[in-house]
């Protein structure tokens, strides 16, 4: 009810400010205490997941709090999950703006922000604050001047200084707004990339002696034969999950829409549908103990439905959010709770 009245007024803004004034003011409810006049109690769908018990399968998807600096306020709107970042190892302020653009009409966002971070640092340091017991999957990426070959030397900065605090650790390679890092996806690239930051995370793992669950995201716009690659090169490596899908650079539905055609990553409801063909096809070419997240046009507790009915173990929403709005994760979870 709450965020139907102050939507005009967000929207009235560009999307990035209206993004600040939100989350500002989901941390200022927070802290007082009136978390309660954005959210309602969730019930409990416990599934257990890359080994970890989530209380719902309901989470964030990476993007909206790139700098882990939100977690308290979020956590409180019941998630099952948080997604955080993607954080590069340092800081860059991403593409120049306007960079975000609203299609209502498609109930869709475009963006072409390209990993813009405080940093790992700045990262980690939110990310200690935090009081809340959430699960935290954090989404790690390289530097937009680190060229390809080198890339994996980002992850692994990376991953060495979120270990001890991450639940999950997701190696995001499908952006389409950071130069040609969609070619790590590539069989030969993804492979000797997967080996090495597994290789990592096993010697954090005797070193911290806990497991930290590694995952991998991809596009939609991988065609069968990168789909089944990928399929493969995961398996091979022994990661614990993909996160399907990233944001696709098709317009075929949106072309004809006041900022359709601008250039970067489409999510909403147009992604929907390829998203749950990726989770299906992933599930089929990957073993059982490999875990799928399903993220790409969720806006109800059917859209979520779907994704779990593919074959997806839990699932993500972003989009959805800004035209809907943080209530949106209460009726999805009850919705799955019936």
């Amino acid at each position: 009810m709450l965020y139907r009245a102050v939507r005009p007024l967000l929207f009235a803004l560009d999307p990035e400010s209206a993004h600040s004034l939100s989350l500002g003011g989901l941390d200022l409810l927070s802290r007082v205490g009136a978390g309660a006049l954005l959210s309602c109690p969730v019930p409990r769908i416990p599934v257990r997941v890359m080994g970890l018990d989530f209380p719902n399968p309901v989470g964030l998807a990476a993007g909206l709090d790139k700098d882990g600096a939100h977690v308290d306020g979020l956590a409180a709107l019941g998630f099952g999950f948080l997604e955080l970042g993607a954080v590069t190892p340092l800081p860059q302020p991403g593409n120049p703006g306007p960079r975000v653009f609203r299609l209502p009409q498609a109930q869709a966002l475009i963006n072409r922000l390209g990993f813009n971070s405080r940093g790992i640092d700045a990262f980690v340091a939110n990310l200690s604050r935090a009081r809340s017991g959430a699960i935290i999957g954090v989404n790690i990426g390289k530097n937009a001047d680190t060229a390809n070959e080198r890339a994996i030397e980002d992850y692994v900065a990376c991953l060495r200084k979120v270990y001890p605090l991450a639940g999950f650790v997701t190696a995001n390679v499908s952006s389409p707004n950071t130069k040609n890092l969609r070619e790590l996806q590539r069989a030969d690239e993804l492979d000797a990339f997967l080996s090495a930051l597994a290789a990592e995370r096993d010697r954090l793992a005797r070193e911290h002696r806990r497991r930290v669950p590694l995952a991998v995201k991809v596009s939609p716009d991988l065609d069968d034969a990168g789909i089944a690659a990928v399929a493969d090169r995961v398996a091979a490596r022994a990661i614990d999950a993909v996160i399907a899908t990233n944001t696709t650079v098709s317009r075929e539905a949106v072309e004809h829409l006041p900022h359709g055609r601008e250039q970067g990553g489409l999510s909403g409801a147009p992604l929907k549908a390829r998203a749950t063909e990726v989770v299906r096809k992933l599930r089929r070419a990957l073993p059982a103990s490999v875990a799928i997240i399903g993220v790409g046009g969720i806006a109800s507790a059917a859209d979520a439905r779907e994704k779990l009915d593919a074959g997806a173990s839990l699932v993500q929403l972003y989009t959805a959010l800004v035209y809907r709005g943080p209530g949106l994760v209460g009726e999805i979870v009850r919705g799955l709770a019936r």
